[in-house]
């Protein structure tokens, strides 16, 4: 029944975040195409001068953005939603905005911002560089959806957690910093010893970050994929967020 008054909430949230997080800076939304490109292209100049070739390709920032801009989508969309609440706070005491609205509204922008990002990368990648590629559209894709599906679990529990225990967020942030790391943007799986690949592969980010590779370079076919250890972790998560936010976003909000 409140599906209309519901759109009109999201499409004003999503206004006012573009507004705040873009709006009041020098340069506004282009920052958000500059900052993945200045993290590949350093990336780049370092690897390329300690390693005489990437692991696939010919072009190490075509072989870098194959992995980084999938999981920036992911830790984007994360770290966006799991604050969500306290970014409209003052917004959701008005009957009219729930906390869903809050944590929808922030998934869309980040998952458009995302995939906008993506594309004016490639196209610069491949129309500025000598780096040649024959894209696969459906795995592309298909890294992108699951990316963002992880992203809005993880973020939509942690927007629970952090939302009743506010020391989670630096916890989480601890947590977390090797992500990078260990999400396969700087390396492949099959290099690691098998050791680091059995533990590697209950992690949901080097699954994402293989399927976007595999529509990037058609003669890589990795046999580790599997598409049900991420969705596994998504909807885990996104069940027990939604779940435990239904029930306590009263207390979240009153704190």
């Amino acid at each position: 029944m409140r599906s209309f008054p519901a759109l009109r909430a999201i499409m004003a949230l999503i206004l006012r975040e573009m507004s705040t997080r873009y709006g009041r800076t020098p340069g506004g939304y282009v920052w958000a195409v500059l900052e993945p490109v200045g993290a590949l292209v350093v990336m780049s100049v370092v690897f390329a001068i300690l390693l005489r070739a990437p692991p696939l390709g010919n072009s190490f920032i075509l072989f870098y953005a194959s992995g980084y801009l999938p999981f920036i989508i992911s830790a984007t969309i994360m770290g966006s939603v799991q604050s969500a609440i306290s970014f409209s706070k003052p917004l959701l005491m008005y009957p009219a905005v729930s906390w869903l609205d809050a944590i929808i509204a922030r998934f869309i922008l980040n998952l458009l911002t995302g995939v906008v990002i993506f594309i004016i990368v490639f196209v610069g990648i491949l129309q500025f560089t000598q780096a040649t590629a024959t894209l696969s559209f459906g795995p592309i894709i298909l890294s992108v959806l699951l990316a963002a599906f992880l992203g809005l679990g993880l973020g939509t529990l942690n927007c629970f957690l952090i939302g009743l225990f506010p020391a989670w967020g630096s916890i989480w942030g601890i947590l977390t910093r090797p992500l990078f790391l260990v999400a396969g943007v700087i390396f492949l799986y099959e290099n690691m010893p098998p050791f680091v690949q059995e533990i590697l592969w209950y992690t949901p980010w080097i699954h994402f970050t293989g399927i976007a590779r595999t529509g990037v370079y058609p003669t890589y076919a990795p046999d580790y994929i599997s598409v049900p250890v991420v969705l596994l972790w998504s909807l885990v998560s996104l069940f027990f967020g939604l779940l435990l936010l239904r029930r306590f976003y009263q207390d979240i909000l009153n704190r």
